[in-house]
């Protein structure tokens, strides 16, 4: 079914519609993310505050607050709770830390090639001694997130650019990896001092370890579950708590593997707690696990486009996650996160490698193919903040869609983000 704009006044907004535009640039306000579904009073009141039209997706606001209408398999959190929505104060972070970029992109992508693998590898370590039945030595897990944590301190964009085109060996390492990437973004934009994120990382490796004794096929499908596999699924996260029980992990990190799947409105499980009984850090380690969810590729569902990740998530505010937290996350990983697979207004295409909180809808974006779509032998990086610094807004080079994961011709692991040089015609020709 198509999607029909229709240009209203800002006051004549209703609740339930669906905002696709603005009288002014979407970077001129508050709003974190370019669209989103009115759902209060409150939305529209600063809707009204910052302009006079905006431009409404008729179709998509009439069906957009319907539980069934995510996108999701019958295995979502959204299964049969409803959308009770709870308002809380916003987070209150102890003496914040201000953290500053202190490395280039290209220079820590460089510095960290093998930490990925490396941490892999010590996940597996971890997990295979596990479901032997003994006791881990989690030292060398630990050893790796300090690691991880101080790349993502150093360059928040490095290890969400490795961790999206890196091919991973397993399917629960690759989730507990780039779910903990993700969460570290977002604690490094909440301020958490270095040893929560440390904790936090930890936990969100180890947030899977239950999955490890479950059935192979159900993993493969945990998207597409029957009511009965879903209640099999769920006890993966006392499994984890029970194999990790003896291990000597401070409290802080079991906290994150007890209570990751728990939901803001109390639509969560194992317990089914709410609001502020969910430890900060669990509920940090809640979103990121949730926003990997729906962008990683499987096998039995098409992931969604990062940026049709994020409106959703946004849709989902006060609802199965805290509204400031939501919006931390957006503001940390940006409205087309790194890793992302985009075109531009004159047809070029290519992949987000970082973006400028200041610029969140201009990206730095590393060119593969022209306008016609063809594949470039050396790839060019645009930063569309600065191309676009002074121009007039109809000569503004933007992007103009999110692709869709796997998108023909677009490989981002192909090209050398730290040269531009591309793998495939030079070294794929002379076979190496």
């Amino acid at each position: 079914m198509g999607v029909r704009q229709q240009k209203i006044a800002a006051h004549d907004l209703e609740i339930g519609m669906f905002v696709s535009d603005l009288d002014r640039p979407w970077h001129q306000t508050p709003f974190p993310i370019q669209g989103f579904h009115v759902r209060s009073q409150a939305d529209i009141q600063a809707v009204v505050s910052h302009c006079r039209w905006v431009m409404i997706d008729v179709d998509e606001g009439r069906a957009s607050l319907s539980a069934g209408g995510a996108g999701f398999g019958s295995g979502s959190s959204l299964r049969g709770q409803g959308r009770e929505t709870l308002k809380l104060p916003p987070l209150n972070i102890r003496q914040p830390v201000r953290y500053q970029t202190e490395q280039p992109l290209e220079k820590e992508v460089k510095a960290c090639q093998r930490l990925l693998a490396d941490a892999e590898r010590a996940l597996q370590d971890t997990f295979v001694t596990l479901q032997s039945g003994k006791t881990p030595d989690t030292r060398p897990a630990e050893a790796v997130t300090r690691k991880v944590v101080a790349s993502v301190v150093r360059q928040p964009n490095a290890l969400l650019w490795l961790s999206r085109t890196r091919q991973f060996d397993d399917l629960v390492y690759r989730h507990a990896l780039n779910t903990a990437v993700w969460a570290l973004v977002c604690g490094r934009q909440l301020g958490l001092k270095e040893e929560l994120l440390n904790h936090l990382g930890l936990g969100c490796l180890l947030s899977q370890v239950g999955k490890t004794t479950l059935p192979r096929e159900l993993l493969r499908h945990e998207q597409q579950l029957s009511r009965e596999d879903y209640q099999q699924y769920r006890s993966y996260v006392s499994r984890g708590v029970e194999m990790l029980a003896q291990s000597g992990l401070p409290r802080a990190v079991m906290t994150v593997v007890e209570n990751h799947r728990e939901r803001h409105n109390g639509s969560g499980f194992p317990q089914g707690i709410r609001g502020d009984r969910i430890p900060v850090l669990a509920k940090v380690a809640g979103i990121a696990e949730f926003f990997e969810s729906l962008v990683a590729p499987r096998e039995d569902h098409s992931p969604l486009t990062p940026a049709r990740a994020v409106a959703l998530l946004y849709d989902m505010r006060n609802i199965e996650f805290q509204e400031d937290l939501v919006e931390t996350f957006i503001q940390a990983i940006g409205v087309y996160p790194t890793g992302s697979l985009v075109e531009l207004s004159d047809g070029q295409r290519g992949v987000v490698v970082s973006h400028s909180p200041e610029r969140r809808l201009w990206p730095r974006v590393m060119v593969m193919q022209d306008a016609e779509h063809k594949p470039l032998k050396s790839s060019r990086i645009l930063d569309l903040a600065r191309i676009n610094e002074g121009r007039d807004a109809s000569q503004v080079l933007k992007v103009l869609a999110c692709l869709p994961s796997g998108t023909r011709g677009l490989d981002p692991s192909a090209y050398d983000l730290t040269g531009g040089e591309s793998r495939w015609s030079l070294g794929r020709l002379i076979g190496r």
